[in-house]
């Protein structure tokens, strides 16, 4: 394969890009401009330049608005139960449990990475942070060490995997050109590996600064934590419909849960609900749990505050995954697969620049399985350096696609690619990502939080890469 300006343009492009990302700077300007100028240098005219920075972008938004739907329904659903007062009823019984600082520890892990798992991170961040962090620190936890926890839980642990939601298995797989569920199952292996390593670090690492419950600087320490002084909220439902939603919401989400998992070991649905007919699934069921909700917090009110819940997810929705479009759009102008409609090429063969490019490298690139795997790993861990835990997941599932052939299976390589990505920009290792919301909530400082994080979550990556290269 010959390369052409446009190839070496959009691999010039590709490297701009991974640099702004490790200068902690925004991606979408340089794509787009990447856009317009590959598509103006491979059609040799200024209007398709035009023309294809709309069209990358509407591809984008066809391929992910499902997506944005999905995390649309699941926020309107947390805050329908907030005006309920039914998230906080969820919780209270959990917070009886903690007797101590080590089982508060442990509560703190299963209970983040469930809710994470589900309601994503950062909705679920408030609810934690506000009602189980003061339960956790009154019985000896150290505040570092809860924030600690909740970081490595939900914004490393659960996000990487999104085995339930599943956005980023879909972005990783749709990149790479492989099955969702093949992703999905090896990136939640991956992802609880990772966790485990890291967290067991973390655990080691604080143990001896856990205090006894009855220990005098549990109430002092409890009481420099944002938001103590503030005063219950009034609800307008009654407390039947607040324990009923409390129970009904966590119950539907199982019953999906184990219906998904049903369908996939018996091969219901050509082997069970997965990536779209998944999100289709939950995201049916919290819309359904929304509008219930809704209607017992006011008849009179549902009529519009359920279109309130609406826009704030819609808008929480755009304000997460509003940067991705773009950049996914440049990914995509350098797949085969999408290339034809960005350049609006109608029946003429649609170039596939990024893979050429790989291929015309190919004989500079090791065949070496380890070596391909932590070379994606790395390219995961630097496209995160923006702080969006997804934003790099095009690139890495494109590599993971292109790379295939030395050794390793696309599938891994994409899981891999995701774990690296979402760890480091999803809200672990960055202070200017998602984390910051975990450090509010203790009142740390999000750059010490981070540097805390750094050898458990860099040993954790590390160990679930030799193990991935191992098993599969």
């Amino acid at each position: 394969m010959e390369l052409t300006l446009a190839h070496w343009l959009y691999a010039i492009v590709t490297l701009v890009v991974i640099l702004t990302m490790v200068f902690r700077k925004g991606v979408v300007l340089p794509t787009l401009l990447g856009t317009f100028l590959v598509a103006w240098v491979y059609d040799e005219s200024i209007i398709t330049g035009f023309t294809a920075v709309f069209n990358a972008n509407l591809t984008a938004a066809n391929e992910l608005f499902n997506i944005f739907l999905i995390i649309t329904f699941m926020v309107a659903l947390l805050h329908s139960l907030k005006d309920l007062g039914a998230d906080q009823q969820m919780i209270a019984p959990v917070q009886k449990i903690m007797t101590n600082g080590h089982v508060a520890f442990l509560v703190l892990v299963v209970i983040t990475f469930i809710i994470s798992l589900f309601f994503w991170p950062t909705p679920a961040v408030p609810l934690i942070g506000a009602l189980l962090i003061p339960a956790a620190v009154r019985v000896g936890l150290p505040v570092m060490g809860a924030a600690m926890v909740i970081a490595l839980a939900g914004q490393g642990m659960a996000l990487s995997a999104d085995y339930v939601i599943q956005v980023a298995p879909m972005l990783s797989a749709s990149a790479a050109g492989v099955e969702t569920g093949a992703v999905a199952d090896k990136a939640l292996v991956l992802s609880l590996v990772t966790g485990v390593v890291a967290i067991s670090l973390a655990y080691l690492m604080m143990r001896s600064k856990i205090r006894k419950p009855n220990d005098p600087q549990n109430t002092e320490a409890l009481k420099k934590l944002p938001g103590q002084e503030e005063s219950t909220t009034a609800y307008s439902a009654t407390p039947k419909w607040k324990k009923f939603f409390a129970a009904l919401v966590p119950l539907s989400m199982l019953g999906v849960m184990l219906f998904m998992i049903y369908t996939k070991i018996t091969g219901g649905r050509e082997g069970g609900f997965e990536g779209g007919d998944g999100a289709a699934l939950i995201g049916g069921v919290a819309v359904l749990l929304l509008a219930f909700a809704t209607i017992a917090y006011g008849k009179a009110k549902a009529f519009d505050r359920v279109s309130e819940h609406i826009v704030s997810g819609f808008v929480f929705a755009f304000r997460a995954m509003g940067p991705v479009i773009p950049i996914a759009g440049f990914f995509f102008l350098g797949s085969g697969d999408f290339s034809g409609s960005i350049l609006s090429l109608g029946d003429q063969e649609a170039p596939s620049l990024l893979f050429d490019l790989v291929a015309a490298g190919q004989s500079a690139i090791p065949e070496s399985a380890f070596l391909t795997a932590f070379g994606i790993l790395i390219i995961g861990i630097i496209t995160g350096l923006d702080g969006s835990g997804f934003s790099g997941l095009p690139i890495t599932g494109s590599l993971s696609g292109a790379l295939a052939s030395g050794g390793v299976d696309p599938s891994t390589l994409a899981a891999i690619g995701q774990i690296g990505t979402i760890w480091t920009g999803g809200g672990t290792l960055v202070a200017w990502s998602s984390l910051v919301a975990v450090a509010g909530f203790c009142g740390v400082s999000a750059i010490e939080l981070a540097r805390k994080n750094f050898i458990p979550v860099m040993l954790g990556l590390i160990v679930s890469t030799l193990i991935a290269l191992w098993i599969w």
